[in-house]
């Protein structure tokens, strides 16, 4: 009996860790069953992917991830990439915990760092879409428009930079990615 709850406290605990839920990438460039399979291989050869749906008429993959996997952002938008494509819009559903967000507010979750544009001061918990607004993550005039929401130089290398001294435990040259609250 020890041993069942041990296992099940386990479990729990592993799931709770896992805070990339799921992600959906939108691809554009695709005119063909054959390109989405493409895409579809590639995603799939990612070690921590655990399963790709893919929707032939909106050209997006919906891509879950096996238990307690670190997710890489640039790694899923790479295999795109690298079957041809690129990527019009990429959403991720992550599980925050009671975090207070505002317009220009980092926080890092399971070592990834977000960076929020045009989001009202607000705390979120729980399940939570945001769009990735980093270039190659949306098409160019979207990362253009997006660049009114703040100053720091961050949203336009990627890396945290000088601008992000306020996270303490960021590295200057940490990736950091720029969301919105869809």
């Amino acid at each position: 009996m020890k041993t069942l709850l041990l296992f099940l406290s386990t479990i729990l605990t592993l799931s709770l860790n896992a805070q990339v839920k799921k992600v959906t990438i939108q691809a554009s460039g695709l005119t063909c069953s054959m390109c989405s399979n493409s895409i579809n291989k590639s995603l799939k050869s990612i070690p921590y992917v655990d399963k790709v749906t893919p929707n032939i008429k909106s050209s997006s993959f919906e891509i879950s991830f096996k238990p307690n996997a670190v997710v890489n952002f640039d790694q899923l938008k790479k295999k795109v990439e690298d079957a041809g494509f690129f990527v019009a819009k990429f959403t991720a559903l992550v599980n925050f915990e009671k975090q207070k967000v505002g317009n220009d507010d980092h926080i890092n979750v399971q070592n990834i760092n977000y960076h929020f544009l045009n989001v009202k001061e607000q705390e979120i918990a729980g399940d939570q879409t945001v769009q990735l607004l980093d270039k190659g993550y949306v098409p160019a005039k979207d990362f253009k428009k997006n660049a009114v929401y703040t100053k720091m130089v961050c949203y336009k290398t990627g890396v945290a930079g000088e601008c992000c001294k306020t996270m303490n435990a960021i590295s200057p040259a940490s990736r950091i990615f720029h969301v919105t609250l869809v």
